[in-house]
């Protein structure tokens, strides 16, 4: 990917968690965000690197902004400087996550199948979803971890969130697909196709349509975000 496109993503990453934070703090090196509501979610309380930070200093850094929530994250956004920072962060009690960036090629995928939905839409699989993840979660913390998903809508310029459903009405697969056509970029987040229907091409039009939508606003710069182990 070229370095000016990386830039943009970057860019992006650090805008949209700022303008979604009920509270930002400004740590040499980044920002901190946080967010009392959503003590369960990570990218609510995190530290994002997005320039230069002493490796060293930065496990102290994170403790001082954001305190002991019960999960937290920090988020090192050039590679170079995540690889000096990875051993202070291990050593301080971190486990340590690489993330590849993916960048669309090619041309746009033609026609729209998934739909554009509201949040309580999503709410019932969303739910059973981090059921999964967090089996100790109680109900209001399942609620919390829902309800947060309404905050992204302050991250980008349009956020929208998509369903495709089964012939019933039962949904089969999701996504959010964040839009800032100011700057051409576009990022589709949480894809996730409900394991009852893996293998049914519902999982291919949630992000078929979000293509569509990104590259009908203008942005040219279309990403998403996966686990570079997985």
């Amino acid at each position: 990917m070229p370095g000016s496109e990386l830039h943009v993503i970057r860019a992006f990453l650090s805008a949209f968690a700022r303008r979604r934070a009920a509270r930002v703090l400004e740590p040499p090196g980044g920002f901190a965000v946080y967010d009392e509501d959503f003590r369960h979610s990570r990218a609510d309380n995190q530290v994002v690197v997005d320039g230069a930070v002493a490796p060293e200093a930065l496990p102290g850094l994170a403790e001082e902004a954001l305190g002991r929530p019960p999960y937290r994250l920090v988020s090192v956004l050039d590679d170079d400087i995540g690889t000096a920072c990875a051993g202070p962060l291990v050593r301080a009690g971190y486990a340590r996550s690489v993330r590849a960036v993916m960048r669309h090629e090619g041309p746009v995928p033609p026609g729209r199948s998934a739909a554009e939905v509201e949040l309580d839409a999503l709410r019932v699989p969303l739910a059973r979803r981090w059921r999964g993840f967090l089996p100790g979660a109680d109900e209001e913390g399942e609620r919390r971890l829902v309800d947060r998903r309404e905050a992204r809508r302050r991250g980008a310029d349009v956020v929208r969130f998509l369903s495709a459903s089964t012939a019933d009405g039962e949904v089969a697969a999701w996504g959010d697909p964040y839009l800032d056509p100011a700057t051409g970029t576009a990022q589709i987040e949480d894809l996730v196709t409900s394991g009852a229907h893996l293998g049914c091409a519902h999982g291919d039009a949630v992000p078929t349509t979000a293509l569509r939508l990104a590259a009908d606003a203008g942005c040219g710069t279309r990403f998403l975000i996966a686990d570079a182990s997985d």
